[in-house]
């Protein structure tokens, strides 16, 4: 393995770069680079792609397919709206029903879209990500819409306008929208003028190859010479303009997102921007007259501080005239975070963890807080939470009239799931007690229900804590057979992400029920004893660097503390072991994205605590990441490793340059998907090429030759990268290869 470090000028302060024996497989489409893959591909599906694993990869691909999955919806207007994949329609189509047809077993769905036709017509693997309509005048129907089209799966978006009346997309020639396919952001301002981030049109991008100006595009005009309305500096991550059209409130905002967590707002006033006074590191949301403000750090503000995580409000035109009296709606406790909120028409429901189980409570901003409980505005418990469980509370139409004028600005819609509870979805209506004494009356009631994809009654969901390198508890949720025995003999699987405040919470995976849990060894018995075989166990950590306990939890990991992530997901691998439930030889662990940083620092930082790493879209050269892709955005995260000061700590955490001749590494498989323009394809093929370079047995690369960062564009694709993961760890950990 050459990796010597390059010359470095004396005094300089830039990080040297090591050499590089790969840096020709950064090319993500040459010919060389492409040949390496399907090389690959080949050999890891001849080892992968036997009898069992077909029927595994049939087994999820009957999971993803499923008619009878919930098909969630959105409300406009009238209509309630669905994006549905199947097998007969594996790109999708894009369709509405009434909410009395939605309320039947078998809805009259009426398709507006049908994605595989449009692909087969235009010859364009079409990927659909999404619409936003324009709000229609007083009185009318929602009719037009922007649809975001990718024709790889990957981030960047082809934005159409379309017609819903007509089931067409509205003729370019005759002035309907079309813009090219780059990456960034549209908004309508009025039914003919669009606010537009983008790279397409030779418009410029940042160093993180996002939009860095937001322009003004009218109906017919070209985008190259679209008024410039916002532009950021090159350095900074990316910018976005937004209008919001709520009637009463329409205000023009644009967003200078400097890095992943600090960020400027500004609100267009008088043909000047405006920019919204409150730290960077404080997020900023408007709803009619409030504005809510949650501080990522401690916000000192005239003599008080306000602590991290906390929800805070403000009448949006007092705060903007300089008045600073902001009230308290959350704060945070040590079990205690916000992971989000929601407004209806005239409530605010806030989706809290505790202890990495679902708490909802319902605000009332017209009703002053008791005394005592920490809010200013009187607040609610909503009774719909099961202990382990996953339960998010959302509007349904905010914009929607009131309960008093007959009108559904109330509802909520609530989705509830847990690893051994197939996701339900209600909705329920919010309520004032008409006599003052109860507060905010809350009812809901089931609408739809996901079937059981596996016998979930089998299994028991236990929440346990490990203790980390420093002390600190850190919890996981461990699924497995009620009668597991603890001998340490259990094919185990560990999840984890760590990174960007994303919290890993309760859910329901037919997937995981039937390629892992209800998978059976073929295990002999001991003298004397009966043939028995056990399914496998299913672990996700909680650990530092994910939002599960706000954002002190999310800070605790970042750059130069990156390494207690680690140490966490460490530290529950060695419980897990320590309690009986598995031993090396048995435990696996898989991640994607930062989740895949994550496992190849098991991989080389812990490779005694693991027999098999399943590594996904990863970041794992951390000295170029930020030349790779979007990968500049993320400094904020790990740090900058052109900084020689900050590369000593990175280079810590960095995969690629910490793998040793000598040592005895994990069964390892390595996957990415070409399309993925977000992490990019380059990091995993270089990481798996060094590998193998070194002599280092058992390393297999697989890549998807479409679908974005998420591996797969539809079903058929999603079951086959979920089902050669899935085969690569059970063969590794529960029987060995043949």
């Amino acid at each position: 393995m050459t990796t010597t470090a390059a010359d470095q000028a004396p005094g300089s302060s830039s990080a040297p770069e090591p050499t590089d024996e790969n840096v020709w497989l950064e090319e993500i489409y040459g010919e060389a680079p492409l040949a390496w893959v399907r090389e690959q591909n080949a050999r890891t599906e001849d080892l992968l792609e036997d009898a069992d694993y077909a029927a595994l990869e049939g087994s999820i691909l009957e999971v993803l397919d499923s008619t009878d999955r919930i098909a969630m919806v959105g409300k406009r207007g009238e209509w309630y709206y669905n994006f549905w994949k199947d097998q007969t329609n594996p790109k999708g189509l894009w369709r509405r029903t009434t909410w009395e047809s939605y309320l039947t077993d078998s809805p009259d769905w009426d398709v507006l879209l049908d994605v595989d036709a449009l692909a087969a017509t235009d010859g364009v693997e079409w990927v659909f990500h999404g619409a936003t309509f324009l709000r229609p005048t007083a009185g009318e129907a929602y009719r037009l819409a922007l649809l975001a089209l990718s024709p790889d799966g990957g981030d960047a978006n082809r934005y159409r306008e379309f017609d819903v009346g007509t089931r067409t997309f509205v003729d370019p020639a005759g002035g309907g929208f079309d813009l090219p396919t780059a990456k960034g952001n549209v908004s309508w301002l009025d039914a003919d003028t669009l606010l537009v981030a983008s790279t397409a049109a030779n418009l410029p991008r940042t160093a993180s190859s996002y939009a860095r100006t937001a322009v003004t595009l009218r109906r017919g005009g070209p985008l190259e010479t679209a008024p410039r309305l916002f532009e950021v500096p090159a350095d900074h991550m990316m910018a976005v303009a937004a209008h919001d059209s709520t009637p009463g409130f329409e205000r023009t905002f644009a967003v200078d997102y400097i890095d992943f967590y600090n960020r400027s707002t500004f609100i267009r006033s008088e043909d000047a921007w405006l920019e919204i006074d409150a730290p960077t590191d404080v997020n900023l949301s408007a709803h009619r007259e409030w504005l809510l403000f949650r501080p990522q750090q401690d916000w000192d503000l005239d003599g008080t501080t306000y602590p991290a995580g906390s929800l805070l409000a403000a009448k949006f035109d007092d705060y903007l005239a300089g008045v600073r009296d902001l009230l308290v709606l959350f704060t945070p406790d040590a079990h205690t975070s916000l992971q989000s909120w929601s407004w209806t028409r005239n409530f605010l429901l806030l989706n809290l963890l505790r202890d990495v189980s679902s708490e909802i409570r319902v605000l009332d901003p017209s009703v002053p807080g008791a005394a005592g409980d920490g809010a200013a505005w009187a607040s609610s418990l909503l009774d719909a939470c099961p202990p382990l469980h996953d339960v998010n509370a959302y509007a349904v139409d905010d914009e929607d009239e009131g309960p008093a004028d007959g009108g559904a600005g109330d509802d909520f819609w609530l989705v509830a799931t847990g690893f051994t509870t197939p996701s339900t979805l209600m909705r329920g209506s919010l309520t004032r007690d008409p006599a003052g004494t109860a507060g905010v009356v809350s009812s809901h009631a089931a609408v739809k229900a996901s079937p059981s994809f596996f016998d979930d009654e089998k299994y028991e969901v236990q929440q346990h804590f490990a203790v980390s390198a420093d002390g600190t508890r850190i919890p996981y949720f461990q699924v497995a057979s009620r009668d597991l025995v603890l001998d340490g003999q259990n094919p185990t699987q560990l999840s984890g992400y760590g990174g960007f405040e994303v919290s890993r919470t309760p859910a329901y995976s037919g997937t995981v029920g039937r390629a892992w849990l209800e998978r059976r060894t073929a295990t002999s018995g001991g003298p004397g004893e009966a043939p028995h075989s056990r399914g496998g166990v299913y672990v996700v950590a909680n650990i530092r660097g994910g939002g599960e306990y706000g954002p002190s939890w999310h800070r605790a990991a970042l750059k130069e503390n990156r390494h207690r992530a680690f140490e966490d997901f460490a530290a529950v691998a060695q419980h897990l072991i320590s309690r009986g439930v598995t031993s090396r030889e048995r435990l696996g662990c898989v991640g994607g994205s930062n989740g895949g940083l994550l496992v190849g620092n098991m991989l080389t930082r812990y490779p005694k605590l693991f027999g098999a790493v399943s590594c996904g879209v990863p970041l794992l050269d951390m000295r170029r990441y930020t030349k790779l892709s979007a990968g500049h955005s993320w400094i904020a995260e790990y740090g900058d490793p052109d900084v020689a000061a900050e590369w000593e700590y990175i280079r810590t955490f960095s995969p690629y340059h910490l793998l040793k001749d000598g040592v005895e590494y994990p069964e390892t498989f390595i996957w990415t998907a070409t399309s993925d323009d977000r992490v990019g394809p380059v990091q995993a093929r270089k990481m798996a090429a060094r590998m193998q370079a070194m002599g280092i047995p058992n390393v297999w690369f697989h890549e998807a030759l479409e679908g974005g960062h998420a591996g797969a564009s539809d079903n058929r694709q999603a079951a086959a990268l979920q089902a050669r993961s899935q085969q690569f760890l059970w063969r590794t950990l529960a029987g060995g290869w043949a």
